[in-house]
């Protein structure tokens, strides 16, 4: 087990080649996984495991914030942990326990807690597996590959007492909790109207153009990456940050920015524990089919109050137009990443600004040294709920109401049907063929039942 953050007696390579469960993986499903304890609420510093420690998960992103607080990585790819291991060693002057088998972390006694960054199709399962095994567990976004997923989890979650943050970190971001709450006070009037608008993708930034498929890199185990996800061979621009333009992993940047972005609508809207009752749309796709999420998409979802909430998706957009605009009939406003535009200063007569934001006209924005504070707060948010044993701000419940608007999206595009949604049974309402992609079959011998 793990212990003070030091090393195994095994080497870094041996804990890579030697699996504490060798040959039983092929057996694993999110039902039988059954730890024989479940850890107690730290009294001080909580102990992290990171599951998934590049990109997202690695040493420019999420490392960074739990830096204090890892004891052990795993990856599938040995560059990842390479790499994560050198940063700890050279930022944190320690170790930790490295493995390829996530289990490993699960089972330990000397974890408090998870951090699931990982590509979409394993979020579920991992999650659930986690809370049985007595962890809490803060969970990248979009909670969910598909929206019959997002219950399971919860009902695990619940179930075995579990902290469960979602990774939308603008939760935590002082710009939108700004915004919302202005949404929230009536200083817009009533809402009508929200619109979002998203980037477009970029696969081919990353990419550059398709190649063959070929044999995985040595060491890196694709068909454990692959998961409940359907077989098929390996290739190098399909995995790691380009996984989230494929169906069998994730949604596009519907699922990836619309994850933040139309949450902060559900937010403002008062929404987190429903949704919208309808959802139609359009979209456009790589001509060559190079990767099968959206170039562009155009979806409308009403409400059952009557808001409009339209969200397109916009090649070429800059970051400063990516965000969330609130309209209302006494006036609107644009909250992005960095800042809040308002239609008007007069909306702001008699309140404080929060800081760090500095007003200028009709316009307040962070400082650029602040501009990643939300993650730091979110992740903060996520150690003293873990703590204390309170629901964190993106609890999972809100993660999965938000990544239901965005799949009800997707489902509308690619099913080219105006989807009709109940939000208090969750289910589409009069057509069977479209009730279908709310659920996803996994591969044998996976199951989430």
């Amino acid at each position: 087990m793990f212990a003070g953050g030091s090393m195994s007696a095994f080497s870094r390579r041996a804990l890579l080649n030697r699996s504490l469960y060798a040959g039983l993986f092929s057996g694993l499903t999110a039902k039988s996984y059954r730890a024989t304890f479940a850890a107690e609420a730290p009294s001080e510093r909580v102990r992290v495991g990171m599951i998934g420690v590049g990109n997202q998960g690695g040493p420019r992103n999420n490392m960074q914030y739990f830096l204090e607080h890892i004891e052990a990585m795993c990856d599938l790819d040995p560059r990842h942990l390479d790499e994560a291991d050198a940063f700890l060693k050279k930022e944190a002057g320690r170790a930790a326990t490295l493995t390829d088998d996530y289990r490993r972390l699960l089972d330990s006694k000397d974890l408090d807690a998870v951090v699931v960054t990982v590509p979409d199709q394993w979020h579920a399962l991992m999650t659930i597996e986690a809370c049985q095994a007595g962890k809490d567990v803060y969970c990248e976004k979009p909670l969910t590959l598909v929206i019959g997923e997002g219950r399971p989890m919860i009902a695990a979650a619940r179930e075995h007492h579990r902290v469960v943050q979602t990774g939308t970190m603008q939760r935590s971001g002082v710009e939108f909790r700004f915004a919302t709450d202005l949404v929230q006070a009536g200083r817009l009037g009533t809402i009508r109207e929200v619109n979002v608008t998203l980037p477009g993708p970029n696969w081919i930034d990353r990419a550059g153009s398709p190649v063959p498929d070929s044999s995985p890199p040595e060491g890196f185990d694709f068909d454990r990456w692959l998961g409940p996800a359907p077989l098929r061979p390996y290739n190098a621009n399909r995995v790691h940050y380009l996984f989230r333009f494929f169906w069998d992993y994730s949604g596009g940047q519907q699922t990836n920015f619309g994850a933040h972005h139309l949450d902060i609508a559900q937010w403002g809207l008062g929404m987190d524990d429903s949704g919208p009752i309808t959802a139609e749309g359009k979209a456009t796709f790589h001509p060559q089919g190079w990767y099968e999420t959206p170039d562009t998409a155009t979806i409308t979802y009403t409400y059952a109050n009557g808001v409009t909430l339209n969200c397109r998706q916009v090649p070429g957009v800059s970051s400063k137009d990516q965000g969330t605009e609130f309209i209302g009939d006494k006036g609107s406003l644009f909250v992005w990443r960095g800042g809040v535009r308002l239609s008007s200063a007069e909306l702001l007569h008699g309140i404080d600004l929060p800081k760090p934001l500095l007003l200028e006209g009709n316009v307040a924005t962070l400082p650029s040294s602040e501009r990643r504070a939300a993650n730091h707060a979110h992740i903060q948010n996520f150690l003293g709920c873990v703590k204390t044993r309170e629901k964190p701000v993106a609890d999972i419940s809100i993660g999965h109401r938000s990544a239901t608007v965005c799949h009800l999206g997707n489902i509308a595009v690619r099913s080219g049907k105006k989807i009709q949604w109940d939000p208090k049974t969750e289910s589409i309402i009069g057509d069977a063929d479209a009730a279908r992609w709310l659920s996803k079959t996994y591969r044998e011998p996976y199951t989430l039942s």
